[in-house]
């Protein structure tokens, strides 16, 4: 848990109360249909499972290779005339 001095606490605070009277002017602007229209869509995606990770073992998340570090392009054989 991080310790947080007064001074920014009292800060965060005032950002949120700063976003929540944004969003209620928002909300306000729009006409009933919208605002209807926007919490199902708010409700549908709150309803919504998050995705299933694969089982795997601790520590073996498929990341992407390095960048710099990917496969190389397999050649294309190409015949190659003889020399004689």
């Amino acid at each position: 848990m991080t310790k947080r001095s007064r001074l920014e606490q009292a800060q965060r605070a005032a950002e949120h109360e700063r976003i929540r009277e944004l969003e209620a002017a928002w909300v306000a602007r729009l006409s009933p249909e919208e605002k209807a229209a926007f919490r199902r869509d708010v409700e549908s995606a709150r309803a919504r499972q998050p995705e299933q990770r694969p089982d795997m073992a601790p520590g073996t998340l498929p990341n992407p290779p390095r960048p710099g570090r990917e496969p190389r392009e397999p050649k294309a054989s190409t015949k190659s005339r003889s020399r004689f």
